[in-house]
């Protein structure tokens, strides 16, 4: 992929990580795509990318403990989602 696609790719994304539809869905996944996507290659990103098509209260409810985690989601990434020390709220 070159730079430019790639460069929509990402500003894509974090728009759609921080337009969730409530604040504490914006933080936690927006903060969540901030902190790490940097670090993350393809399949990583294409993780994120269906993980943000689905709904908000099932991705709260995945990284807080309150749902199960489908298999597809389920691994690192999701672990790492889990810890929820890389969410900053602004005060």
């Amino acid at each position: 992929m070159d730079d430019a696609k790639h460069l929509d790719r990402l500003k894509r994304l974090q728009f759609r990580a921080w337009h969730r539809g409530t604040r504490e869905a914006d933080y936690m996944i927006g903060c969540y795509f901030d902190r790490f996507h940097k670090e993350w290659g393809e399949s990583e990103l294409a993780w994120f990318e269906a993980l943000i098509d689905e709904e908000d209260v099932d991705i709260l409810g995945w990284a807080l403990g309150t749902l199960s985690v489908p298999d597809e989601y389920a691994g690192p990434l999701m672990d790492r989602m889990k810890l929820l020390d890389y969410v900053e709220i602004p005060r």
